[in-house]
């Protein structure tokens, strides 16, 4: 399987043209992370480091604020494996699909996949292909939505770095970038489950606001997940 023959394949356009629909929310988060990560202090160097080697918007968000106000490192560190524990479940979610792909393609397509790149693929392809024909597919449609995603995070970060300095507050980007968060968060809300974790999660940030160093966030986490565990492991027992 040659990287031509993916980017050549329909399924590769496809997954551009899907990810496209959801391209100017995640573009309107990625320039509000861009102008945060200037305004909290960080060299344009470090900024663009953290733009090209982390690019996990949310872990960004919640790490940028730690870092601006000095926060330990361990702290910094288990917010953000906190805020990115969900690309443990994507990635046993999608071996099947990836496992019988060379590892240097394995490891491109982890650091490239995200979360709408994800739902919007297995949405596609609820099942693991069965033979070369569908892998190749497959592969192709995650990758042209992993490019579009990658390309319009990429491009509005750069953007939210060169102009963070010249952008009047009052043109109000925080409050964009939230709404397009809340946006994307939205559409990926789909089950009762979800919705019960979204509610949990929000009400624990809020209820948790006073915490130091935004721990907060790591209380919403935990209890959003301890609370879904509990009602999943009761919901299968009442089905038995």
């Amino acid at each position: 399987m040659k990287a031509r023959d993916v980017l050549r394949h329909p399924e590769y356009r496809q997954g551009m043209r899907d990810m496209g629909s959801v391209a100017p929310g995640l573009a309107s988060w990625g320039m509000m992370t861009g102008v945060a990560m200037v305004k909290s202090g960080m060299s344009l160097t470090e900024a663009l480091a953290m733009t090209f080697i982390v690019y996990a918007g949310s872990s960004q968000l919640a790490a940028i604020p730690l870092i601006a106000a000095g926060a330990p490192v361990l702290v910094i560190w288990a917010t953000a494996f906190c805020v990115n524990l969900r690309f443990m479940v994507f990635s046993a979610h999608l071996r099947p699909y990836m496992i019988k792909l060379p590892r240097p393609v394995r490891l491109l397509m982890g650091y490239v996949t995200a979360d709408l790149s994800y739902v919007m693929f297995t949405r596609r392809y609820p099942t693991p292909p069965t033979n070369d024909t569908q892998q190749l597919a497959q592969l192709a449609y995650l990758a042209g939505g992993c490019s579009a995603c990658w390309m319009s995070w990429q491009v509005a970060s750069l953007l939210g770095i060169a102009l963070a300095n010249v952008i009047p507050p009052s043109w109000g980007l925080s409050f964009a970038g939230i709404l397009a968060l809340v946006g994307v968060a939205c559409s990926v809300v789909d089950t009762p489950l979800k919705r019960v974790s979204a509610i949990v999660a929000g009400s624990a940030a809020v209820a948790a606001f006073a915490l130091p160093y935004k721990l907060n966030i790591v209380v919403a986490i935990a209890a959003a997940v301890a609370l879904c565990m509990m009602l999943e492991t009761t919901l299968k027992t009442r089905e038995a």
